[in-house]
């Protein structure tokens, strides 16, 4: 690369379609600071989604990107973990993308721990299909497919990641750029799945948690000591008049990443080998 440096505007990509006044678009400018900063050439990183208005981020950041099925982001991350380990693979998708379509794989990539970020755009809404219910509207939150109000309590992807023992938990809002952005670089150089819960203000569909209802809410954690898991468990849990941002949680020695346990991806990138299709032929000719 010799004596490049990356800036900001390296990782322009096309413009972004989003409604104006939609936090992602400070989650975008975060993650473009964040890669800057942290000097990640823009072909040395993956981004990874599904579908749904924050899954929109790799066609507006310009690096290599992946865009999945609802709900189905983290398995191609995870793949491409173990086929390339040189790359920087970082997963952005919505609240109903990894929540709801996706909880199953949400819960079973914590418990394979790759070494990968996991950005969650938490608006608390489904914003592309027309503004229903997600897993963590409020309860209460009254829409058009839930005019009498949702009934079910919103659930807590903070304290499932810790009680299923990810390494780095943290909530950020979308309104405090540079704090996102720092804890954004905490999560990429991260050895191992870190999740980020981010709250961002759907200016569209969700009138109930605006972005003065986060702003008035949100206080950043001071003197907490990320390596305390049972604080962070409680901090995951505080809801309402204040709501903790930063780093709730992480792991002082972070435990082996799934793709550093197979024996088989030890050495060169699985991606740089050679492959001959011709030495799987007596494994198909027994299916003959």
């Amino acid at each position: 690369m010799g004596n490049f440096s990356c800036q900001p505007a390296d990782y322009t990509g096309q413009d972004p379609s989003w409604c104006p006044g939609c936090g992602n678009f400070n989650i975008l400018k975060a993650l473009q600071n964040a890669l800057a900063e942290l000097q990640i050439p823009p072909h040395q990183a993956l981004l990874c989604s599904g579908i749904g208005q924050a899954a929109k981020m790799p066609h507006y950041l310009r690096a290599n990107g992946f865009n999945g099925l609802h709900g189905r982001a983290l398995p191609p991350a995870v793949g491409a973990r173990v086929a390339n380990k040189n790359l920087k693979v970082i997963v952005t998708s919505g609240d109903g993308d990894t929540y709801g379509e996706g909880g199953n794989h949400f819960i079973h990539t914590i418990r394979r721990n790759p070494d990968l970020a996991h950005f969650v755009h938490n608006n608390q809404v489904y914003g592309l299909t027309k503004g229903q219910a997600s897993p963590t509207s409020e309860q209460g939150m009254k829409t058009k497919v839930q005019p009498a109000g949702v009934i079910l309590p919103p659930f807590n992807p903070l304290s499932i990641a810790l009680a299923m023992g990810a390494g780095f938990v943290a909530r950020c809002f979308s309104g405090e750029v540079d704090h996102l952005k720092e804890v954004m670089k905490e999560a990429i150089s991260f050895p191992g799945y870190a999740l980020v819960d981010i709250l961002q203000n759907c200016v569209t569909f969700n009138k109930l948690n605006t972005f003065a209802w986060y702003k008035n809410r949100v206080v950043q954690l001071k003197d907490h000591d990320p390596a305390d898991h049972h604080e962070a468990a409680r901090l995951a849990r505080r809801w309402g008049d204040e709501i903790p941002i930063g780093i709730l949680y992480r792991e002082k020695n972070p435990r082996a990443t799934f793709e550093s346990q197979i024996r088989a991806l030890e050495g060169e990138p699985l991606v740089y080998r050679p492959f001959d299709p011709g030495a799987l032929q007596s494994l198909q000719d027994e299916f003959i």
